[in-house]
């Protein structure tokens, strides 16, 4: 199986882009929701939640685990790595740099996600070191190295959680969140929170139309494609059946009914189940 981690509702949408391109194949989601949002956790917390999830998913049948939490990617998925060496643990920081490199006309690249994960700079630091391999100006005036502009966005997680996506607030507040950027003209926009791509068309709108729009979710789903692409031995040890399990440290029935909304198709009962973490 396929596990997927995240502090909360925003890994449904790595999962629901995953169906689509791989929809024979089995998925373990945990999402820890009673401790979300992560993002204004003290790195130790983060740690120990993430490591507790990505532990639970492969003691229940994972046999590649993917974080797909920005904020855990930052802080966390290092260190699990390291830990253990023998197990395959992939996080949504990567795919997204690599997509936002290939895809920038001219090295101005924003992003925006919560505390921790602007906190750590790991988006800065990935962005440096993989530009000389990626970054391929598209303009004769672009940056020779990127520029990275970010911007904290505390407050967007609990409104996706709490799904007040269309509401009126919400994007009063990203309108804040993102003038500092649309200040700096970046001209591609990291989507730093799987939970944003729920924002994502208002993230458009605002930034406008010269703004390319990263979906940290959407790619890290199509980036794992590539990656078990070049290697056959990891996807031919995952099972199919198009089988998919949940299970949450909140309420099972709020997840249920907005996890529906973000996976974009109805969760059977019978396929949530609540631990204690």
């Amino acid at each position: 199986m396929i596990g997927i981690f995240d502090s909360g509702f925003g890994g449904l949408a790595t999962l629901h882009f995953l169906q689509k391109i791989l929809p024979e194949k089995n998925y373990i989601f945990f999402g820890d929701t009673i401790n979300s949002p992560f993002g204004n956790r003290s790195q130790e917390k983060i740690y120990e939640f993430t490591k507790f999830g990505v532990n639970f998913l492969f003691s229940h049948g994972a046999k590649i685990v993917l974080i797909a939490c920005n904020t855990a990617s930052c802080v966390a998925l290092r260190k699990l790595q390291i830990e253990n060496p023998s197990k395959k643990i992939l996080g949504v920081l990567i795919p997204a740099a690599e997509e936002a490199l290939e895809k920038s006309r001219f090295g101005k690249i924003g992003v925006i996600g919560t505390r921790a994960t602007i906190k750590s700079k790991k988006f800065n630091y990935e962005i440096e070191k993989l530009y000389p391999k990626i970054y391929q100006p598209k303009d004769r005036r672009a940056q020779k190295i990127p520029l990275v502009f970010s911007e904290a966005a505390p407050l967007l997680v609990p409104l996706v959680e709490e799904n007040w996506i269309s509401r009126p607030e919400t994007t009063m507040i990203l309108k804040k969140y993102i003038h500092n950027l649309r200040d700096a003209n970046v001209d591609t926009l990291i989507l730093g929170c799987t939970h944003y791509h729920f924002l994502k068309k208002i993230f458009a709108r605002k930034m406008g139309k010269r703004c390319q729009i990263i979906n940290s979710a959407e790619t890290q789903a199509y980036r794992f494609l590539d990656y078990l692409k070049k290697h056959p031995e990891i996807s031919e040890n995952l099972s199919n059946g198009g089988k998919t399990k949940f299970f949450t440290s909140g309420e099972t029935e709020k997840f249920l009914k907005i996890g529906s909304i973000f996976l974009k198709k109805k969760i059977a009962k019978n396929a949530i189940e609540k631990i204690i973490n």
